[in-house]
């Protein structure tokens, strides 16, 4: 069991259950809990200093939300990540940032400019530093701007549903298969197609960034599992 887990604040104006819930997902994008560990409810219980019945309301609503499987006699377990589970997600994922990226090189303002520069600054600042949190932190950031530039709200709308899978898969590329000097390059690439109002680069550049990130995955992924399929 991960050992980032702790006493929940009983002072949260959620219900427990919801509490709780956020937690055990934050730790599972996170990478706090493993893909295919053991979610034990005395266990998790006891950590947290609650009781079994709301661990087990969240296990159940992390089950709906595709984060946790439950495994015949094995109970639940910490859903494992496939290349198809990958490939989906990424796939989307590259067509929308596409989109965003394009309509953000038309809409952005000045401004905005400015500030996605900055962030990549910090950006940059953080990797040099192998500060994993404050890198996803910016690399989030960095996107988020786009997709508000991109002035669609069914388009940010439809990305936010995907949330919480995508970001399980940013900590994990970030964290293990990433080069720190590629992503700068890559982000550095759009940031000049939206600064020079490139759309048709900018779409680009974007949808090359994610398909970069799938194809380390998967690779990881299939040599981790001896070459073999997912």
């Amino acid at each position: 069991m991960a050992g980032k887990l702790s006493k929940v604040n009983l002072n949260d104006y959620k219900p427990l259950r919801e509490v709780i819930f956020d937690t055990l997902r934050e730790a599972i994008i996170a990478g706090e809990l493993k893909p295919g560990e053991r979610l034990m409810e005395v266990k998790l219980a006891e950590k947290m200093g609650v009781s079994r019945t709301p661990v087990r309301e969240a296990i159940r609503k992390l089950e709906l939300e595709g984060l946790v499987e439950m495994l015949p006699r094995k109970g639940a377990h910490v859903a494992e990540l496939s290349a198809k589970d990958i490939m989906d997600v990424l796939e989307v994922r590259a067509t929308l940032d596409g989109l965003a990226t394009a309509l953000a090189a038309e809409r952005i303002t000045d401004e905005e400019i400015k500030e996605l520069e900055h962030i990549q600054s910090q950006f940059l600042a953080y990797a040099n530093k192998d500060n994993l949190q404050g890198s996803i932190k910016k690399d989030v950031e960095f996107h988020e701007l786009i997709y508000r530039a991109s002035r669609n709200e069914r388009l940010i709308q439809i990305a936010n549903n995907l949330r919480e899978q995508i970001q399980r898969f940013r900590v994990i590329y970030l964290k293990d298969y990433s080069n720190p000097k590629e992503l700068i390059k890559e982000h550095q690439y759009i940031l000049e197609a939206i600064s020079t109002r490139d759309k048709i680069a900018a779409q680009e550049y974007a949808q090359k960034h994610i398909n970069h990130q799938e194809t380390a995955i998967i690779k990881a992924i299939k040599n981790m599992k001896g070459g073999g399929g997912v």
